[in-house]
C-alpha cells in the first residue's frame, strides 16, 4: 500500500426518498464522453432506468415500468414475466443507447426517451445479466430454463442480507432454498446464449448449453465472436466457473494445476479493456484470497495471493486505458479495523505488476455501502477516461451513485 490521500467520496445522485444504483460492473454506466451517467432508480415507486448529466441537476427518466422487479438471477423472488429486468440493463455508451428486459420483451431505448422492442423471449425462460457488444451490434442475453428458478421458500443469500418484505420499492434478493446448480444438473436443464442483432432484433444464434446455468455473458471488446460465459455457484468452482465460447468449441479457462484446485472458488470474471486477458478472483481451498490474469494469446494463468487478512468480500474490475490497473470495493483492510461486515468498507485502487506478482493496493475512500442485498454492493467502476470511480452507497441512508476523482492516483 502506497500513502495516497484518502479521498471523499462524493454523491452524484440526489433523491433523498428513493434508492439509486449504477448498472452492473460488466457494464458500464456512463457514456463514452463520461457526461451522462445512467442508474436505476425506484422514486416512482417501481425500478426504472434513469440518465443524468454529472455535475447538473438534469435527469430524465427513460423507462415507465409499473410492474414492479422482473424475476431473473440475483432477483430470485421477483414477478414472473413481469416488471423490468434490474439484472438486464446493458449500456451501448458510445452509441448512447440502453438495453434491457421489460417482462418477456427484450428493449432498447435512447436518452430522448425513444423506445422500441426488439424481440421477445421465449416462454419457460428466466434470464440474466445481459451485454452488448464494443461495437453496439449485438446483444447478448443468457437464458436459463425457468424451472432452475422455481421455489416456494427463500434463505438468506449471505451474511447480512435480510429476508425478503413485500412492497413496491425493491425486491430483496434471497435465493430459493436448494442448490440451483445441483438441480440444473440432476433434471438435466439447460441454458442459452442468445445473440439478438441491435438494429434489426433478429436472433442471429442461440447456443445449447446442456447442465449449466449462466448468469454472466460478455463479449471480448476486441472480437463480438468470443463470448466469455459462468457457470454459476457451481460444483467444483474451481475448474467450472469460466468459459469462452469461440463460436464452435466451449473452453474451459481454469484448469488444476500450479495449486489450483477443483475444491476453490473462482468469481467475477471480466474482459480486461483491451481484451488482452480476464481477470477474476476467488479463494484457495486453504481459504487464501487471490486475484487472476488469464492472458488470451496463449491461455496462460497468473494467480496472485492476498495477504492473510485481506478476507473481506469485494469486486474487482478493470480501468479502460491501464490494463494493470483494477478497482475494487473490498478484501483491503485497515490495520486495526474493528469492522465486523462480512463484506469490504474501500474502494481501493490495485497497481499490479503480475510478472513480478507484486500489488499496490491505493486505498481511495470508504464506500459506506451495507451489502444488505444485491442492490447495495458498491460495484465501483471507472469512467471510460479512468479519471473518476462511480459506485453505488448506503452513506446517505438510502442507496445513491457516489463518485471520487482519482485523476492524481491512476
Amino acid at each position: 500500500m502506497n500513502g495516497a490521500m484518502i479521498l471523499e467520496g462524493i454523491k452524484v445522485t440526489d433523491n433523498l426518498s428513493s434508492n439509486d444504483q449504477i448498472l452492473y460492473f460488466t457494464t458500464s454506466c456512463v457514456t463514452s464522453d463520461d457526461k451522462i451517467l445512467v442508474f436505476i432508480s425506484d422514486r416512482t415507486g417501481h425500478p426504472n432506468i434513469f440518465a443524468k448529466e454529472i455535475g447538473s441537476n438534469v435527469e430524465k427518466q427513460l423507462t415507465f415500468n409499473t410492474d414492479g422487479t422482473l424475476k431473473s438471477y440475483v432477483y430470485f423472488n421477483g414477478n414472473e414475466n413481469s416488471g423490468l429486468g434490474k439484472a438486464s440493463i446493458s449500456l451501448d455508451a458510445k452509441n448512447e443507447k440502453i438495453y434491457y428486459i421489460q417482462g418477456r420483451n427484450i428493449c432498447v431505448v435512447d436518452l430522448k426517451g425513444n423506445n422500441r422492442i426488439l424481440n421477445t423471449l421465449p416462454d419457460n425462460q428466466v434470464t440474466a445479466f445481459t451485454h452488448i457488444s464494443s461495437d453496439g451490434k449485438k446483444l447478448c442475453v443468457p437464458t436459463t430454463d425457468a424451472r432452475a428458478l422455481e421455489a416456494d421458500k427463500f434463505i438468506n443469500d449471505s451474511p447480512g442480507y435480510k429476508l425478503s418484505q413485500e412492497g413496491k420499492n425493491e425486491v430483496i434478493s434471497n435465493k430459493p432454498d436448494y442448490d440451483i446448480d445441483e438441480r440444473v444438473r440432476k433434471e438435466k436443464l439447460s441454458s442459452y446464449l442468445r445473440v439478438y442483432d441491435t438494429e434489426t432484433g433478429e436472433l442471429l444464434l442461440c447456443e445449447r448449453v446442456q447442465s449449466a446455468w449462466i448468469t454472466h455473458v460478455q463479449f471480448s471488446p476486441i472480437d463480438s465472436n468470443l463470448i466469455l460465459y459462468n457457470h454459476e455457484w457451481s460444483y467444483d468452482s474451481g475448474i467450472n466457473r469460466m468459459w469462452l465460447w469461440d463460436g464452435k468449441t466451449h473452453i474451459r479457462l481454469r484448469n488444476e494445476g500450479d495449486l489450483r484446485s477443483r475444491e476453490d472458488w473462482t468469481c467475477h470474471e471480466m474482459w480486461q479493456a483491451d481484451g488482452k486477458a480476464i481477470i477474476y478472483h476467488g479463494k484457495y481451498k486453504d481459504g487464501t484470497a487471490y486475484i487472476g490474469r488469464l492472458k488470451m494469446d496463449d491461455l496462460s494463468i497468473t494467480e496472485i495471493s492476498l495477504p492473510a487478512h485481506y478476507q473481506k468480500y469485494g469486486h474487482f474490475t478493470t480501468s479502460n486505458k491501464k490494463g494493470n490497473y483494477l478497482v475494487t470495493d473490498g478484501y483491503y483492510r485497515e490495520a486495526n479495523e474493528n469492522d465486523d461486515n462480512w463484506a469490504g468498507s474501500w474502494i481501493s485502487i490495485l497497481k499490479v505488476d503480475w510478472e513480478q506478482k507484486h500489488i499496490d493496493w491505493i486505498p481511495v475512500c470508504k464506500h459506506f455501502s451495507k451489502w444488505d442485498c444485491q442492490d447495495s454492493h458498491p460495484h465501483p467502476v471507472f469512467n471510460h477516461s479512468d479519471s473518476y470511480i462511480l459506485y453505488t452507497s448506503n452513506r446517505y441512508g438510502n442507496r445513491c451513485v457516489c463518485g471520487a476523482d482519482v485523476s492524481d492516483l491512476i
